[in-house]
């Protein structure tokens, strides 16, 4: 069901210090920062030949990156992020098998304008699980 990885999400205290460390030390391919008020981040992509890794900072303080970011103060990893070819199908064969989507289980349209939806971490090994429609 699931399809390729589509990102590796890191929650960074300092966008901008995270960003220039991609780009000048790793030297990576950086987006800008692009505001996501629908999602409370704000976030920067790093291109990899294979994947890539989504930067999130907080936009606001009702920002569910906040609230990470409270419990961990140094950042960390967020969630993985997996393409499905329909998003609707993938909830529903999910929910099926008794795992938790998170929210309202409708899907909303995620930083790459496509739908998205996540499922609860305890049901995935520990791990925030988001799933983008490809």
């Amino acid at each position: 069901m699931i399809g390729r990885l589509n990102h590796v999400a890191i929650a960074v205290p300092d966008l901008e210090k995270a960003a220039s460390m991609y780009r000048s030390t790793l030297g990576a391919k950086v987006s800008d920062p692009v505001p996501e008020p629908g999602h409370g981040v704000t976030v920067v992509f790093v291109e990899l030949p294979n994947t890539k890794i989504e930067l999130l900072h907080p936009l606001g303080e009702a920002s569910p990156i906040q609230a990470f970011l409270d419990k961990n103060p140094s950042g960390g990893m967020h969630h993985l992020c997996y393409e499905v070819d329909d998003i609707l199908a993938a909830r529903d064969k999910l929910k099926g098998e008794g795992a938790r989507v998170l929210g309202n289980g409708e899907p909303k349209v995620g930083a790459h304008g496509k739908p998205v939806l996540f499922l609860h971490p305890k049901d995935f090994c520990g791990t925030l699980v988001e799933l983008e429609q490809a």
